[in-house]
């Protein structure tokens, strides 16, 4: 049962990233992207830090190596910057075409993911990855 514990727990993630797509947009209705942006990181490192307090996480910081600190620096990095882009997409387009486009990340994961961590996907997953692909193509067209 535990092995597929991670079904449920990508799931409420795509659940919660959506209602970030739409709570984002109405609330960029009357505020600068940039700006919008900050006030989301702040409310999500206090979430954070609530959550890793509660659940002892944080005490387990210091025992972390230095790549795994220059790792998740950079992961923070790169989070911060796919969220202002993304906020500044989302002022000025339809949430549904953003969205779509910013799912490209899963193409573009199954393509970092055998070059840098060696990870293989079956001929169903690659057919998988590409129907991805064209199904954010086909949101995004004729409007």
């Amino acid at each position: 049962m535990e092995r597929h514990l991670w079904i449920g727990f990508a799931l409420l993630s795509a659940a919660f990233a959506a209602m970030v797509a739409i709570l984002g947009k109405l609330g960029l209705k009357s505020a600068d992207p940039g700006a919008a942006s900050l006030i989301r990181s702040v409310a999500m490192s206090a979430t954070l830090i609530v959550f890793a307090v509660g659940a002892g996480s944080a005490s387990k910081i210091p025992a972390f190596s230095t790549r795994s600190w220059v790792c998740l620096g950079l992961s923070g990095v790169a989070g911060a910057l796919s969220w202002i882009f993304y906020f500044r997409a989302l002022s000025v387009a339809d949430t549904t075409r953003v969205a779509a486009i910013d799912k490209l990340s899963v193409p573009i994961v199954a393509i970092l993911a055998l070059m840098f961590l060696g990870e293989r996907l079956t001929t169903a997953n690659w057919a998988g990855v590409a129907l991805m692909a064209v199904g954010a193509y086909l949101v995004t067209i004729g409007r």
